[in-house]
């Protein structure tokens, strides 16, 4: 069916919306949907997909950070080690995407798709015990306080280096993707590092603007960024995430938690027929 400009780019902003929304509340971004979203739905080259994901992903980011800073609730010295670590993965993921096919980039996705779709079910409590204090991170003066309902409460980072490394697998696939590695970010600061919830989530969306950008200079300077396609997804985006914050505050997502799951590994399950069948 053919549509045209205009319909094009409301249709790419409605969904671009729903991604904000939906990747909002489960803390795994926007990205991981936008890129299938775009490929899948309106066959847009998956290259100028992740084009468009990154610039709204470094927009969602700045957008949000400072309330979350102001708040209290981010990291800001751990941030900025980790993202030195994005960073440079992000760098290596991003020069490696303009080399690759684009049925290995489709099915990477796809195997990424349909972990975050796991991920996103498991059950993660909003506060971990503090353990014992960590020479390292007490030394590099990473762990710190968060506010909650009884007053700050103090925490502390367990297994950095091991934590570092993962924010460094989470670049490559942010640069590699155009995603915000929201599952690997996960992984590395509420399963490994053992930071409180909203703390993660915070400081993940401190720093996923500057692995952002960084993969986006690649994609850049090779013509991939295409201005008429990023700015639906931008303005769509940043809506749907800032309203999915603000849903998050007052209410449990639950419910929509079995729904993002089965829409991640619905669009996994098409980009792995699109390979074999060609379509990609």
């Amino acid at each position: 069916m053919y549509v045209n400009v205009l319909e094009f780019s409301l249709l790419v902003w409605i969904g671009s919306f729903a991604a904000g929304f939906l990747g909002s509340l489960t803390g795994l971004g926007g990205g991981v949907v936008i890129v299938p979203f775009l490929t899948s739905v309106f066959g847009v080259d998956i290259r100028y997909a992740i084009g468009a994901s990154l610039v709204s992903v470094i927009a969602t980011s700045s957008s949000a950070a400072p309330t979350y800073i102001k708040q209290g609730y981010t990291n800001l010295h751990l941030g900025m080690f980790l993202e030195v670590a994005t960073t440079i993965g992000a760098l290596i993921g991003a020069a490696i995407a303009t080399f690759i096919s684009l049925k290995a980039l489709a099915l990477v996705l796809a195997i990424v798709l349909i972990y975050s779709a796991y991920l996103s079910q498991q059950p993660r409590p909003e506060y971990c015990e503090s353990g014992a204090v960590e020479s390292l991170s007490d030394t590099l003066r990473l762990n710190g306080t968060c506010p909650t309902s009884e007053g700050l409460m103090t925490y502390q980072i367990h297994s950095f280096p091991f934590g570092f490394g993962l924010m460094a697998v989470a670049g490559v696939l942010s640069g590699l993707l155009g995603i915000g590695s929201g599952a690997f970010k996960v992984l590395a600061m509420d399963r490994i590092m053992r930071l409180p919830f909203k703390v993660s989530t915070t400081t993940s969306n401190f720093t996923i603007g500057v692995t952002a950008a960084a993969s986006a200079g690649v994609y850049l300077a090779r013509g991939y960024i295409d201005p008429g396609l990023s700015m639906p997804v931008m303005l769509g985006v940043l809506p749907g995430a800032l309203l999915g914050t603000k849903v998050l505050i007052g209410a449990k997502a639950e419910i929509l938690r079995p729904i993002f799951s089965l829409l991640l590994v619905a669009m996994a399950l098409r980009m792995v027929y699109n390979i074999f069948a060609g379509g990609l």
